[in-house]
């Protein structure tokens, strides 16, 4: 079975402000390496060299992998309004035996090595509860529903993997349900779910805890990386140091707010607001 690759890329990560707004997140150095060339390297060792990047946000930042790593960028226009399965939408054609990926995702070893013949659905366990997408599964491992929320459950992490069968079906789903997709709210697994019985088996992948990373915050890249502590390669930070006179390492809880380009923060127990350039104590 030869094997391709469709890597999602094209999003703003709101959540990650502000490193964000001055890096797209898949091209973020962590433990030494960009996030992004080091999921490239990863699939080529898999011997999987067909892969293709799904670009918007910052799309001119990614131009060096095509030289660097011979992968292909495609351009995602409304990568600014709609969610991600606009994305899938703009890489149907390349669906074929194709492993789905974020370029926001590190992977501890190597998930890309074992050949499964079945299409799947990378997944960790949660003892807690959780917001994830909750796996309701059959005996045989395939997936029969999708919970947003639950506790002692496999939920939805990571890479999928899509057999021909699947792709096949995928695709010509998403061709007929078209007009009616919520480009804005939709993931390309609400789809999926919306529609798992009339599609082939997609089954659960268990990883272990640890396997599969994805860093939602600076708050969690600091405890992955420590080097974010003292020096998150942020101009906007090192501004808020100079002008509070504290250090990159005091500034924790970050939030987006609503206002463009802003967002809040904490130093102490005392909140900031950064708006357009400017510092305010909230």
């Amino acid at each position: 079975m030869k094997r391709n690759a469709v890597i999602i890329a094209a999003g703003t990560a709101s959540r990650f402000v502000p490193l964000s707004w001055e890096c797209p997140k898949g091209l973020l150095m962590v433990r030494g390496e960009v996030l992004l060339e080091r999921q490239i390297r990863q699939l080529k060792e898999a011997d999987v060299d067909d892969i293709v990047i799904v670009c918007g946000y910052m799309a001119e930042r990614f131009e060096y992998l095509k030289t660097k790593y011979d992968v292909k960028l495609i351009y995602n226009p409304d990568y600014y309004r709609f969610n991600n399965i606009s994305s899938i939408v703009c890489a149907l054609d390349y669906l074929e035996n194709t492993f789905i990926c974020c370029s926001d995702h590190y992977f501890t070893s190597n998930v890309f090595i074992e050949k499964s013949q079945q299409s799947y659905y990378a997944a960790l366990y949660s003892e807690e509860r959780t917001n994830e997408y909750c796996l309701n599964l059959n005996d045989d491992d395939s997936i029969n529903g999708v919970d947003i929320g639950g506790e002692k459950q496999w939920y939805m992490a990571g890479h999928a993997f899509f057999n021909a069968e699947f792709s096949r079906a995928y695709k010509n789903l998403v061709r007929e349900t078209y007009s009616t997709i919520d480009f804005e709210r939709e993931y390309w697994e609400d789809i999926y779910i919306k529609h798992i019985h009339l599609l082939p088996k997609l089954f659960v992948m268990r990883y272990n805890s640890g396997d599969i990373l994805e860093f939602d915050s600076l708050e969690e890249l600091r405890k992955f990386d420590s080097s974010y502590i003292l020096n998150p390669h942020s101009e906007i930070l090192k501004q808020i140091c100079n002008s509070l006179n504290c250090s990159e390492s005091e500034i924790n809880k970050i939030k987006k707010i609503n206002e463009e380009h802003s967002f809040e923060f904490c130093i102490s127990d005392k909140k900031y607001a950064y708006i357009n350039g400017d510092i305010k104590l909230c």
